[in-house]
């Protein structure tokens, strides 16, 4: 039995499950698992005080954290990915009829650093030219990233309440708002699905969402850490993966892997590869640059162990 307990938290998907249970494991290291609901507290205390050994991330998060000298390094292990077409909502009575309109308005986010405010942002700007400086971003919580300052055209809410806020009048528009059962609050892009699988057949952009990422102290002192931690977690997804050709599709996150696997294809929909995603995340850093979210451009390949790719 190995010495080296590695705390991790990462959330409840089926490709995680079996390292949780302990049906999947190491001879190098065991995990002592810390549930964190909702999983983006999971960040927030990587970030601030490098609580886990192992931890989930979100990209643009582990993006701005690497920028202001975090110590921890990210594995392309991508938890979770997903398409942002159906993350906007408005009010009608703003009189928002299509994007472009968005320019002069204000539209609240969870974040300026929330991965899918960046991809829809990204998504807004590359597909349909709308100019995000012309944008009033109003932001409904704070930065994971304590030391991050967001550009000039980002105010912070002191309400909390996305869909409170579209309701009221407070912003016209928002990413990721929940559902108010309100007739005046309707999706940007009626056909977000459709929309997402053009984007994909045109760019070959699958969002990656959340990764894996390991602190430096660790792996700078056990030297096959970095590559142990991504065969385990591989080990699983392929566990995962072969439940699924079986019919088990009980796992947590199985619909929304479908739904995925829908537009990108089986092979695509659940993959660690780094090369196959270089693309994918070399468009996000430029996204992250474009919106103030890291100060330059960096090479995908420095962002990760080197050993994991």
């Amino acid at each position: 039995m190995t010495d080296l307990v590695l705390s991790t938290a990462v959330a409840n998907y089926g490709h995680t499950v079996p390292l949780k249970d302990g049906s999947i494991g190491s001879p190098m290291f065991s995990m002592e698992h810390t549930e964190v609901s909702p999983v983006p507290m999971i960040f927030r205390r990587m970030v601030r005080t490098l609580e886990f050994d192992v931890a989930e991330m979100a990209l643009s998060t582990y993006l701005c954290a690497r920028a202001h000298g975090k110590r921890f390094t990210a594995l392309p292990v991508f938890l979770t990915r997903d398409f942002y077409h159906g993350m906007l909502s408005y009010n009608v009575r703003s009189g928002i009829e299509g994007p472009k309109d968005l320019e002069g308005r204000k539209v609240g986010v969870r974040s300026y650093t929330f991965t899918p405010g960046v991809w829809t942002r990204g998504i807004l700007q590359s597909q349909y030219d709308v100019d995000l400086s012309a944008v009033s971003w109003v932001i409904s919580g704070d930065e994971h990233v304590a030391e991050y300052e967001a550009p000039a055209n980002v105010t912070y809410a002191e309400s909390s309440d996305l869909g409170e806020m579209l309701l009221s009048g407070e912003i016209d528009a928002a990413i990721g708002a929940p559902p108010t059962g309100s007739d005046d609050i309707r999706p940007l892009f009626p056909e977000a699905a459709q929309l997402d699988a053009d984007w994909h057949s045109s760019t070959g952009i699958y969002p990656i969402s959340h990764l894996l990422v390991v602190k430096d102290v660790l792996l700078e002192s056990n030297g096959d850490l970095a590559t142990e931690v991504f065969n385990v977690f591989g080990t699983a997804k392929d566990d995962y993966i072969d439940r699924l050709h079986t019919g088990d599709t009980s796992a947590p996150g199985t619909e929304q892997l479908l739904r995925m696997a829908g537009i990108v294809g089986n092979e695509k929909a659940l993959s660690y590869d780094f090369e196959a995603a270089r693309s994918t995340i070399e468009t996000f850093v430029g996204f992250n640059v474009d919106q103030g979210v890291i100060p330059e451009a960096v090479d995908p390949a420095d962002v990760f162990a080197s050993e994991t790719i």
